[in-house]
């Protein structure tokens, strides 16, 4: 087990993811208001619009995702209703167009940091996806501890071994990247709490657990 990124190191990185990730559907919103501002036809102006509302739609969408995944959410109170947390995730899923998400839910609400679990977790899972596929998250509770599990199947899941590494904590601090440091915060955020995360992968199946105890 290697020391942990310092939390001003992993908040840096987890910036980073953020902004990487906000960078497509902000820029698609600067490029159609600059094409906007030239076009005459009126068809055009309407396509225009069009592309104008999916992205704004997106940014909102991944905003609401990271501010609950990363962020406190102070917004919500210890309990999170574990709808809010589908429905983040189907639309993120639903931006891909080739993911399909399958729930399978025993509890109605999940304190905040098995929340955040699940949604870095099914991120995680969505990167692995890069070829489309399905989703599978599922949340109980059982002997007074919460189980999460994530699966993400399809044809060749592309995931980095070091994201795998970061799960497992075995991953080095001076090699922690944006792309690694919201494995490494679920890490982090399991151990600190008395709970553990798990990785398996196959060439056509990534499957994630964690098991953190009732709060």
């Amino acid at each position: 087990m290697t020391a942990p990124a310092s939390a001003l190191d992993l908040a840096s990185l987890l910036c980073s993811r953020l902004c990487h990730d906000m960078l497509s559907p902000v820029g698609a919103l600067s490029n159609g208001l600059e094409l906007l501002a030239d076009e005459k036809d009126p068809e055009m102006r309407k396509r225009c619009f069009e592309l104008l509302e999916q992205s704004a739609k997106a940014s909102a969408d991944k905003l609401k995702f990271f501010r609950l995944a990363f962020g406190a959410a102070g917004g919500f109170g210890d309990q999170v209703p574990v709808n809010e947390a589908r429905a983040l995730i189907d639309a993120l899923a639903g931006s891909n167009g080739r993911v399909s998400v399958n729930w399978m839910f025993g509890v109605d609400a999940l304190a905040k940091p098995a929340v955040k679990t699940l949604l870095n977790l099914a991120l995680i899972g969505l990167d692995a996806l890069v070829r489309g596929g399905t989703l599978d998250i599922g949340a109980e509770v059982n002997g007074g501890a919460i189980e999460i599990v994530v699966r993400a199947a399809g044809q060749r899941v592309a995931f980095d071994p070091a994201v795998g590494q970061a799960l497992e904590g075995t991953l080095p601090a001076g090699e922690l990247s944006s792309r690694t440091a919201p494995a490494a915060m679920v890490q982090q955020l399991a151990a600190a709490i008395g709970g553990g995360v798990q990785v398996h992968v196959t060439a056509e199946s990534l499957v994630m657990g964690a098991v953190l105890p009732v709060s």
